[in-house]
């Protein structure tokens, strides 16, 4: 999964307040166009986040809607800022996991072929990039490392941590990335990370069999902002595809919440990964 500019996140934002704002004073996109000197499909535009209304335009639009919310303007002023992960991918414009990453409070994590990228150990996440054989420079696979190493920070940062629940199949544990000595580490690692009191990790024991989601893993984010909707992310050869329609992220938390309950309590799935050390290489 890769990063982009702050910028899109909060345009998105901004311009589902601003059609919200004009709903609630009961103007068709076409009437407030009009007023706003702008045509329908510029307003438009600005409603789903393709282009950034300035504090100008905000003010007028407060004054046509009837309606004072100077946080607007603060979130107008937000979206021209950049993430700290533009350095490492520069602009584009379309809205990838890491920029909805860094704004979550919670993050939902079922894999079913590797560890989730944030308890990953660095020479776990080299030989994953290395085994799909990717066209990336070096240099390229350094950055999304680096990228990740501080991405992981937030799950022992005191001021704006990053709640973790993963559920994880249990044949990953035994999928030898990297060979021995990088698997044993990151085993070791993944329980240490499982201790800290932002990570709450389970483990999908093989012999449930068929479970709730056959066709793959996903990662589902969610955000201090009451009004603010999840969104659900899924990794396929081509990419990476985002989901926002609520209804469809709330049939993937369902899913999520049977995983859970099928897998191992948290209390008890340390014990399949010490199982796998010690069968793999010795008490």
């Amino acid at each position: 999964m890769s990063g982009q500019s702050h910028t899109n996140r909060n345009k998105r934002r901004l311009g589902r307040k601003l059609r919200e704002m004009r709903e609630r004073a009961e103007m068709t996109l076409n009437e407030a166009a009009s007023l706003l000197d702008k045509t329908r499909t510029s307003l438009h535009r600005i409603e789903v986040g393709e282009t950034l209304a300035d504090v100008h335009l905000i003010r007028t639009m407060m004054d046509i809607y009837d309606h004072r919310d100077d946080s607007l303007l603060d979130l107008s002023r937000e979206a021209k800022k950049k993430g700290w992960w533009y350095p490492f991918f520069g602009p584009t414009t379309e809205p990838t996991y890491v920029e909805d990453e860094a704004a979550a409070s919670h993050v939902f994590f079922f894999e079913v072929v590797t560890i989730p990228g944030l308890l990953q150990t660095e020479p776990y996440i080299r030989d994953c990039f290395a085994a799909m054989r990717m066209p990336w420079t070096k240099t390229r696979v350094d950055d999304v490392v680096t990228v990740r190493k501080i991405r992981q920070k937030r799950l022992s940062d005191k001021e704006k941590p990053l709640h973790m629940h993963a559920v994880i199949d249990e044949l990953v544990l035994r999928r030898m990335v990297g060979g021995r000595e990088v698997m044993r580490d990151q085993l070791l690692h993944l329980i240490e990370m499982a201790n800290l009191p932002t990570v709450t990790l389970q483990i999908l024991p093989a012999r449930v069999g068929a479970h709730a989601s056959m066709d793959g893993a996903f990662t589902v984010l969610s955000f201090p902002e009451p009004d603010e909707p999840d969104v659900q992310y899924v990794d396929h050869q081509g990419g990476t595809v985002r989901i926002d329609k609520p209804d469809r992220v709330k049939k993937t938390k369902v899913v999520f919440e049977r995983l859970s309950a099928m897998a191992l309590p948290p209390a008890e799935s340390i014990r399949p990964v010490e199982e796998v050390i010690a069968e793999l290489y010795g008490p």
